[in-house]
């Protein structure tokens, strides 16, 4: 599979996934957005493209992908219940219902969370 960008080929693998995390830029992440929707997602709003962009810092500093768990840790203000982190991953799964963690990698062009640890 692949994504045309601006006249240029972006490869992805049969999960639409970058073969190439490198190959990620604005254009890029436009066009991923875009297949995005087309397979019958919501479309993004301010919020999923911030986690877009909190995802490949994450990645970024860190070399792994962030989890469930680092996501509504880093939503969560202090002082809030178990319940209120309930609610922000009840609004994870309304915004990406096919999961979030593997939603949220393909569109900040990050590997493949499910063959992360195959070697």
């Amino acid at each position: 599979m692949a994504l045309n960008v601006n006249g240029t080929t972006i490869e992805t693998d049969e999960d639409g996934f970058l073969k190439n995390p490198e190959d990620w830029n604005e254009d890029v992440a436009r066009a991923l957005e875009r297949e995005h929707e087309k397979a019958g997602n919501t479309p993004l709003d301010d919020t999923a493209r911030g986690l877009v962009r909190f995802y490949r810092q994450y990645y970024k500093e860190r070399l792994v992908h962030p989890t469930m768990n680092d996501v509504l840790e880093t939503l969560k203000k202090p002082g809030e219940s178990h319940g209120d982190t309930e609610k922000y991953k009840t609004r994870l799964y309304q915004m990406f219902p096919h999961g979030p963690v593997q939603a949220l990698c393909r569109l900040a062009g990050l590997p493949n969370p499910g063959v992360e640890n195959e070697s």
